[in-house]
C-alpha cells in the first residue's frame, strides 16, 4: 500500500473490507460449508483501502494490480449505506460522489468500522481541503 509522503497527512482508516461483513454472506457460509468463506476471504484480502485526511487510495488484484486514488477535494458528497444485514456484523458502506470524471462514484464496500464515525472525521478534512485548493461549488463539472 501507498505511504503518506506528507507529515500533515493523517490516516483515518487503513484495512481491508470486512470477510462476512453482512448476514448474507454468514448464510452462504454455513450454505457451503465454509467453501464460501474461503472465496470471500481471497477478495477480501485483495481489496485494501487507505483513507486519509487527503486522499483514498483502493488497491484491488492479487498478481496485477488496480490502484485508484482519489484526492479528497474532490468528493462533493458521502452517503452513508448500513443496511440491516450489515449492521447485525457491525459493518457498512461509504458511496462517494465525485468530480473526478474516471470514477464519478466510489463505493468503499464492508467496512469494519463505525461509517459514521469515519464520515464525521473525513468531512472536516474535505471541507480544509477544498478551501486549500480553492476548490468552489459554482466549480463543479459534473452536469445534473
Amino acid at each position: 500500500m501507498t505511504q503518506v509522503p506528507l507529515p500533515e497527512e493523517r490516516i483515518l482508516f487503513k484495512g481491508n473490507p470486512a470477510v462476512i461483513g453482512s448476514v448474507t454472506r454468514l448464510l452462504i457460509v454455513i450454505f457451503t460449508l465454509g467453501i464460501g468463506a474461503i472465496w470471500f476471504w481471497l477478495r477480501s484480502i485483495n481489496t485494501q483501502y487507505l483513507i486519509t485526511s487527503q486522499r483514498i487510495v483502493i488497491e484491488i488484484g492479487v498478481f496485477s494490480k488496480n490502484i485508484e486514488t482519489l484526492e479528497i477535494y474532490q468528493v462533493d458528497d458521502i452517503l452513508l449505506e448500513k443496511p440491516l444485514n450489515q449492521r447485525i456484523m457491525g459493518t457498512g458502506n461509504i458511496m462517494l460522489v465525485t468530480r473526478d470524471h474516471s470514477t464519478p462514484q466510489v463505493l468503499l464496500e464492508r467496512l469494519p468500522i463505525d461509517v459514521r464515525e469515519l464520515y464525521e472525521q473525513m468531512r472536516p478534512c474535505i471541507q480544509q481541503s477544498r478551501f486549500r485548493f480553492r476548490v468552489h461549488d459554482s466549480e463543479n463539472p459534473r452536469e445534473f
